[in-house]
């Protein structure tokens, strides 16, 4: 057999994992849409387009309690829900004002969501289902955002490389949307 002949089943499996892979990811991203938007998504929904980079760079480099900012983004939109109003306030209040070098370095890029942080809902789909199932082990939890904290002291959980900030951003929009109804979840995520 020639060498190419031997490297011919290696190949072709190669590209059938990629292919799956692909496939899997594409699944992955198409159903994290039934969960409730996360701050970024929401901040990006409201100042994410070309018209309004300078309210968006306004915000970000700005500081603010989630009080505060619960108020300030509650007079300027009228198009948020209680719920959405609450979870960008939590986000805005652990994650700006965004560090200057990062906002300098998106702005070069003509891009500056880059320079946003992960909301809850990207760090719970990017981090919990290693382990464990999303659905009964996050999405049907009811916990205030102390109990989401303490599911870092774990000793399973200790080990996820996340950060503080995070780790609190996590904490407070599982607070705040948790748990699902289970007719909300897609079925092939249920268990």
């Amino acid at each position: 057999m020639s060498p190419t002949g031997r490297g011919r089943p290696a190949l072709l499996t190669l590209i059938l994992i990629l292919s799956l892979a692909g496939a899997a990811s594409a699944r992955a991203q198409e159903d994290n849409g039934f969960m409730p938007k996360g701050g970024k998504t929401l901040l990006l929904g409201l100042y994410g387009d070309a018209a309004h980079a300078a309210a968006l760079r306004e915000i970000m480099a700005a500081r603010h309690d989630e009080a505060e900012w619960r108020s300030l983004m509650a007079a300027r939109q009228q198009t948020l829900s209680d719920r959405e109003l609450n979870e960008l306030a939590a986000y805005l209040s652990v994650n700006t004002p965004v560090p200057d070098s990062a906002l300098e370095q998106a702005a070069k890029s003509g891009d500056l969501a880059a320079a946003l942080p992960a909301d809850g809902r990207e760090l719970a789909w990017t981090q919990c289902q290693f382990c464990h199932s999303l659905f009964s082990g996050y999405l049907m939890q009811q916990r205030d955002a102390q109990g989401w904290r303490s599911i870092f002291l774990s000793p399973f959980h200790r080990g996820i490389k996340l950060t503080a900030q995070e780790r609190e951003t996590f904490a407070r929009y599982s607070a705040i949307n948790m748990p699902l109804k289970p007719g909300d979840v897609p079925a092939d995520l249920r268990y």
